[in-house]
């Protein structure tokens, strides 16, 4: 049997969910990492003296770092195997977490959230890849809503913790619980984390075949790996393999209608989640109460790419991507206007969150489709690191713009006209078959 049209077709057994919660829970490490130092941004301030821009810097870092590590470990994944990637980007994650409780200096803690950026980026590259390959073509928009939402859910709930722990131990501790869960999710990976199928088919390291065997016997298949045939070979051309694989025909209009997409939307997404606290700090609201709105804004996020996923069951990913970040624009020109009524500010804060979010997550549905087996992680890599530059902007430009004297109501206007133009990206994917980028080819074929 081909394994993987196997897993395309049959029904999610115990242990494909089992993977699906382990990669959602290697992404809630990104939603905790980002409301880390947004929530140690008011005490950071404080103990390095530090301007808006300044600051601004020291939250990109590890933006920077997510955005390389993405570019760079996403080819590399195609080559060494996903979960080899994985692994060793957790020990890289790790160590960054635990030194960024250690430093002395603005510099040297910027230095360390690059590091931590680094393994956080690879972390993704791997984990996109291998949900999406354990999950049966039925569940697979489930599947990627339930991915995502790990981010939301990460950060609301590391960020109810965080108050407290802010609090009490000072800024330092969270970042010392961080590397507790890396160190934790480091091990649940090695003892559960399976190879990603097309990699052991296309790749056919050293005992692929024992090892696509095992897998199977895992997902409850008892009958025997059929590897004798070529490397599956999509739309009759030679399988797509390296960057320059992203601009040929085939690709290059996704591509370009990906990278752009990311780049705006996670340009305002990071906005939001980094700055919020201390803009909202800025419009009179105390520490607590600016921290409660975050968590809110996060928690929101968690239920907007379950929400994401339950529409894209009815309307086309591209159709719905461009609603949310239409209505994500308006909420968050709105956003900052409710800041004076508390109940209200948490409700508009959700929506945002929900809005926001959703369009990470169809961007996490759109692309690994996008692209063919052998280039699913160099195409996810990029399509994140070119994003994760607008998420590298989006701080700096907001500390240098409150230096430059705009008010807090200006930049989330700002940032909502900006977020407007991913719906009119988008519409250049009009007429592309999104199921896998390719001409017209089968389902069957599309999902191998």
């Amino acid at each position: 049997m081909d394994l993987r049209e196997r897993i395309n077709t049959s029904r999610m057994s115990a242990y494909q969910w089992l993977i699906v919660g382990i990669c959602t829970f290697l992404n809630a490490l990104d939603g905790y990492d980002v409301l880390a130092i947004s929530f140690s941004s008011n005490q950071v301030t404080e103990e390095f003296g530090l301007s808006g821009t300044a600051l601004g810097l020291v939250m990109s870092a590890a933006l920077l770092g997510m955005a390389i590590g993405a570019l760079v470990l996403g080819p590399v994944a195609d080559r060494i195997g996903r979960r080899n990637m994985t692994i060793v980007a957790l020990i890289v994650n790790m160590c960054g977490l635990f030194l960024s409780a250690t430093a002395t200096s603005a510099a040297q803690l910027g230095i360390w959230r690059v590091v931590t950026g680094l393994g956080i980026g690879g972390i993704l590259v791997g984990t996109n890849v291998i949900r999406a390959e354990y999950a049966t073509r039925k569940r697979r928009g489930l599947v990627i809503s339930i991915y995502t939402a790990g981010y939301g859910i990460g950060a609301a709930l590391g960020g109810s913790v965080m108050i407290s722990l802010i609090a009490t131990s000072g800024w330092r501790s969270v970042f010392v619980l961080g590397g507790i869960m890396a160190s934790i999710s480091l091990v649940l990976v090695l003892l559960l984390i399976p190879e990603s199928p097309s990699y052991l088919y296309n790749r056919r390291p050293e005992n692929a075949l024992k090892k696509l065997g095992v897998i199977a016997r895992r997902l409850g298949h008892s009958d025997p790996v059929d590897l004798s045939g070529t490397p599956v070979v999509e739309n009759g051309e030679s399988g797509d393999t390296g960057i320059m694989s992203l601009f040929n025909r085939r690709n290059r209009r996704v591509t370009v209608v990906v990278w752009a997409t990311f780049f705006i939307v996670m340009f305002g997404f990071y906005f939001v989640n980094s700055w919020t606290p201390r803009l909202m700090n800025e419009t009179g609201l105390t520490d607590t109460l600016s921290m409660v709105v975050t968590v809110g804004l996060t928690l929101g996020g968690a239920i907007g790419s379950v929400v994401f996923g339950l529409f894209t069951s009815r309307w086309s990913t591209r159709s719905v991507l461009m609603c949310f970040s239409v209505l994500a624009a308006i909420l968050m020109a709105v956003f900052i206007f409710t800041a004076h009524w508390i109940a209200l500010v948490v409700i508009v804060g959700v929506l945002v969150g929900m809005f926001s979010n959703g369009c990470i997550a169809g961007l996490y549905v759109l692309t690994p489709q996008s692209y063919s087996s052998s280039l699913r992680s160099t195409g996810v890599g990029w399509g994140i690191g070119i994003g994760r530059f607008g998420a590298i902007i989006a701080p700096t430009a907001t500390g240098a713009l409150l230096d430059g004297g705009w008010s807090p109501q200006a930049i989330y206007v700002f940032v909502g006209v900006i977020l407007l133009l991913a719906a009119v990206v988008l519409m250049g994917m009009r007429g592309v078959d999104v199921e896998a980028n390719r001409r017209p080819v089968s389902r069957e074929t599309a999902a191998a």
